[in-house]
């Protein structure tokens, strides 16, 4: 095995798979591949994947349908690849539990630099223990490193997330956005602004955002709020500021 550890490609077109293959070799993982989404999601399992390449359209089962099972055992990191153009192939992917979306055609490169911001971030995000250091983060952390608003703690360090003394389990993305907004102090944070901390520093600047991505930032706020159990009408933390993006709600008294 690699430094980086195993990806599967799970791919019906041959040359689509063989092209994604390529590109994940280069980038130094051992690669696996699948043509259909039974044998992907027991190669996945067999494997101990760290990076699936998931199709949305296979022959026998769909990708969404591969993405829950594998996410029954696995938290391997996921790049659904779909041909559609409908949105809500983007919005099933996340709230299915994919990491990012890729729509085909796409540039090798553009691949590989999604898969490399996936990779410099933890693997898990507030699995934790109970009574362990991630849900004490306001006696046992360095008061420096750690953000509080309205009776919620984020450890940028240890990567754990707590509210009112209680951890909470976030992606990957759900964690950076809800850093990005506490560091912020109230600033609004555009979409594209948002985007971007989700793709990571990988993600040039002169990249092109889409409609998909900024609703996909807008899908993983959602999933936020649900996870912190926040009122829209009377935010908490999160506050949408219309047509633009979001910012932190105001300290409470």
């Amino acid at each position: 095995m690699t430094d980086l550890g195993v990806a599967v490609v799970v791919e019906d077109d041959a040359d689509v798979r063989n092209l994604v293959e390529g590109v994940l070799r280069q980038a130094g993982f051992e690669v696996h591949s699948a043509a259909e989404g039974r044998e992907g999601v027991d190669v996945v399992r067999q494997r101990d994947a760290s990076v699936v390449t998931l199709d949305v359209g296979l022959p026998d089962i769909d990708g969404f349908e591969v993405l829950r099972r594998i996410r029954q055992f696995s938290d391997a990191y996921i790049v659904m690849l779909t041909a559609r153009t409908d949105e809500l192939d983007t919005l099933t992917a996340l709230h299915t539990g994919a990491d990012d979306f890729l729509t085909k055609p796409f540039r090798p490169r553009e691949l590989r630099a999604r898969v490399a911001a996936m990779m410099r971030r933890p693997r898990r995000e507030g699995h934790v223990a109970p009574g362990s250091a991630a849900q004490r983060p306001q006696a046992d952390a360095a008061p420096d490193n750690v953000l509080r608003h309205n009776g919620l703690a984020l450890n940028p360090d240890m990567r754990s997330v707590a509210v009112d003394g209680e951890a909470l389990a976030l992606t990957r993305s759900e964690f950076d956005l809800l850093h990005a907004l506490l560091k912020g102090a109230g600033a609004v944070r555009s979409k594209t602004e948002l985007v971007r901390v989700v793709r990571g520093e990988y993600y040039r600047a002169d990249a092109y955002i889409s409609e998909s991505d900024e609703r996909a930032v807008e899908v993983h706020i959602g999933n936020l709020r649900r996870k912190l159990q926040e009122d829209p009408l009377q935010p908490r933390w999160l506050q949408t500021v219309r047509g633009v993006g979001y910012r932190l709600a105001p300290e409470r008294s």
